[in-house]
């Protein structure tokens, strides 16, 4: 198992890698030619997620998911980095009982 801060930043990767090919999906929706990325996300065993980036079959925009999966990936980032902050604070306080 891997320590909770391990799990949480591979969370807010995770985020990132949504945010960015959303982003990237809404300013070439115009672009001749263009394909639609999409995000698979896969949890992992020990803990943590990967993220996988393909190319969706059909061409063709489609903002509404776009938008409302930059708006989720946006929310999934906060919630690891509260995550983060958490164990940290509860590592702090763990180490002044201990000294």
């Amino acid at each position: 198992m891997k320590p909770v801060s391990t799990i949480a930043l591979s969370g807010m990767q995770a985020a990132r890698v949504q945010l960015d090919v959303a982003s990237n999906n809404i300013a070439n929706a115009q672009t001749l030619g263009f394909r639609r990325q999409t995000v698979t996300q896969q949890a992992q065993p020990e803990g943590g997620v990967s993220t996988t980036v393909s190319l969706v079959n059909t061409p063709g925009p489609d903002f509404t998911g776009d938008v409302v999966n930059q708006l989720g990936a946006g929310y999934a980032f906060v919630a690891n980095l509260k995550t983060v902050e958490t164990d940290q604070k509860m590592t702090g306080t763990l180490l002044d009982i201990t000294a």
